[in-house]
């Protein structure tokens, strides 16, 4: 591939672009209590770091996140607690420029304990693959990698594209360049969400775009295969994910959880869940549900479920039952 890519703009962008507008908009008109947009840029940063980790193979589902999702120490817990961290990382960065140093802190805090090659750039020749092992596209050489970066950061930096179509261009110039041995889709996504935040295109922090790509993931590898120095049909495709997930987190917006549901953690907040479709369950049933959590970790949780009158308990002994307090 040539670099720079370009884009043409079409109908289908300008329209795109128009409806993330138009929600942009929407979504300052929600309303939401600060409880409330904490709870949901949460279970965003849970949802994009899950996501962005299924698309690259990870099996484990939202179920898994809620149940046991603590102290990660297996590979695939792993490698979403390392993105989750990454966006952590991302949401203290005051500066907006985009650098070297900050595309390799991603890689090192990506890869931690992942990859022996963690926060520097490949030396060696490197190939995209197909699924069946065919070679489908020749990365730059390594000699060539730190004038390529450098290039495309200078492009970030002076841009004065629409911040959606910066984000969609940056991923795919820099999966292009592949300038890690491993990782690069992880840190190419989490450059194009800086992009978007920094440009105030994150909607309070609740659009996970990475499920779009999951959910379309075939769409999304084949868009992002094209060897064409035009990378039009790649920006329509993302600009798509981020209208897609943007109508599907202002619904969720405008109806929020709860006030108190929303200063729950995840897993909390499901039992509560599951006690409010089922009246009473007993502590068996619970821990049937959360078949990967310590049963003393479950009974902390619905201690401190009780201490903060979210529910109470029904009987005594063998006969104990949980139901909502209220």
């Amino acid at each position: 591939m040539k670099f720079p890519p370009f884009y043409n703009s079409t109908p289908a962008i300008e329209s795109i672009l128009k409806e993330i507008d138009i929600l942009k908009e929407a979504f300052k008109l929600v309303g939401l209590l600060p409880q409330q947009a904490v709870y949901l840029r949460r279970q965003s940063l849970l949802k994009s770091s899950l996501f962005s980790a299924r698309i690259e193979g990870n099996p484990l589902t939202t179920s898994d996140m809620i149940s046991s999702f603590q102290n990660p120490k297996e590979k695939h817990k792993k490698e979403i607690a390392n993105i989750l961290k990454t966006f952590t990382y991302l949401e203290n960065k005051i500066e907006k420029e985009v650098n070297t140093n900050l595309i390799l802190s991603l890689h090192n805090i990506v890869m931690h304990n992942l990859s022996a090659d963690v926060g520097r750039f490949r030396t060696e020749v490197s190939a995209i693959f197909n699924q069946s092992g065919v070679a489908i596209y020749m990365t730059p050489t390594p000699i060539m990698i730190e004038n390529l970066m450098s290039d495309l950061c200078a492009w970030c930096n002076k841009n004065e594209d629409p911040i959606p179509i910066k984000a969609a261009v940056t991923h795919i110039w820099f999966e292009k360049i592949h300038p890690f041995l491993d990782g690069n889709g992880r840190v190419g996504r989490l450059l194009s969400s800086f992009i978007i935040r920094q440009g105030g295109y994150d909607f309070g922090g609740i659009v996970p775009f990475e499920q779009y790509l999951d959910e379309n993931r075939e769409s999304y590898y084949d868009a992002l295969n094209s060897d064409n120095q035009d990378v039009t049909g790649f920006v329509e495709f993302f600009l798509t994910a981020i209208l897609s997930q943007s109508k599907r987190s202002l619904e969720e917006a405008k109806n929020p959880p709860p006030v108190e549901k929303a200063n729950l953690l995840p897993r909390r907040a499901e039992i509560v869940d599951i006690i409010r479709d089922h009246n009473m369950v007993s502590f068996d049933f619970l821990a049937r549900r959360f078949v990967a959590v310590p049963k003393s970790t479950l009974h902390f949780d619905i201690k401190q479920l009780m201490k903060g009158n979210y529910i109470k308990k029904l009987g005594t002994t063998r006969g104990v039952v949980y139901t909502l307090a209220s």
